[in-house]
């Protein structure tokens, strides 16, 4: 079913799952939503299953022409947001028509937002995603950003009975100043000032930041006298902090397979949504933390999204 035509297509607008998995080893990155946090409450918002395709706006978000009558929710960075011309709030469901024009505007805090929609945008799965990956012109529209022109297809899903408004208590806040949490390693024994330096240290984000990874600006990481300037291309993964020659970090993100510099440290996964909303300018300071810890912070997330599963259900 037809739901949306792109008037204006917004600064980096693709559509977004929970990734693609088990294709690393050809190549292929994981991709999917940035903001875990987020694009799962922009579901949950619409009554959606957990892994069901939304947009994810950066920066700037679409003008979009309704085409057919759907329940609509957007969560993650404060963002402006008008239907037909009247403000309409974030984190709560709201109903559209055909005819009616959503306008969203540029993020005030964050970076990234989601627009979910009942039943969920209906692209093909490409490897058992509807994800995009640009840089291999795989999964979502087309395998690209959308642009203006586009039409939109949405599965069915059912309506919702009520509003669904996200707890305020449960909103995030996305100030300009991020306490990240991080693991040592898995390359820390190549480091001995360095580690040093990454925990006690504000690095700020530049403009390189992006799905790949954020590079961040600040006092020299420097590896142990004698230790090599790279290592042996290795697996990376979303969080993983590395030092290349320059010896500034990148956090890295969602589109990359391999890497061959080291890792000083790895950011956690439930601040990961964190760095997404972070923007050039903010700034980063890393927190040490132990496996353990990273290990019930997890589980404590998992029982509070599935506190919050149950509360909007009942609403």
């Amino acid at each position: 079913m037809e739901v949306f035509s792109v008037l204006t297509p917004g600064g980096y607008t693709t559509i977004q799952d929970e990734g693609r998995f088990g294709y690393q080893q050809m190549g292929i990155p994981v991709s999917g939503a940035l903001d875990a946090f987020a694009f799962h409450c922009a579901n949950l918002l619409v009554s959606n299953t957990k892994n069901t395709a939304v947009m994810e706006i950066t920066v700037m978000g679409p003008r979009l022409e309704i085409m057919a009558a759907a329940d609509l929710a957007v969560a993650g960075a404060g963002i402006g947001m008008t239907l037909n011309a009247q403000p309409v709030e974030t984190w709560t469901s709201f109903s559209v028509k055909p005819g009616d024009i959503l306008d969203i505007q540029q993020v005030q805090s964050g970076c990234r937002a989601y627009l979910a929609v009942n039943g969920g945008i209906d692209v093909p799965e490409v490897m058992g995603s509807r994800s995009t990956y640009v840089g291999g012109n795989i999964g979502g529209y087309h395998g690209r950003l959308l642009k203006a022109g586009d039409v939109i297809n949405c599965g069915r899903g059912k309506r919702l009975s009520g509003r669904r408004k996200m707890p305020s208590d449960m909103i995030p806040a996305y100030p300009p100043e991020l306490l990240i949490r991080a693991i040592p390693g898995p390359q820390d024994d190549f480091f001995q000032e360095g580690l040093e330096v990454i925990f006690q240290s504000d690095f700020m984000v530049s403009t390189k930041a992006d799905r790949m990874g954020y590079r961040l600006q600040g006092p020299e990481v420097r590896l142990h006298k004698g230790m090599p300037k790279s290592i042996i291309s290795e697996p990376t993964m979303p969080g993983g902090v590395q030092i290349p020659a320059d010896e500034q970090p990148i956090i890295l993100f969602v589109e990359q397979t391999v890497g061959g510099y080291t890792k000083i440290v790895t950011v956690i996964s439930v601040d990961l949504s964190k760095v997404a909303q972070a923007t050039p300018g903010d700034t980063i300071r890393f927190e040490r933390v132990s496996l353990e810890t990273a290990h019930k912070l997890y589980q404590e997330q998992q029982k509070k999204m599935q506190r919050l599963e149950t509360k909007l259900s009942d609403a």
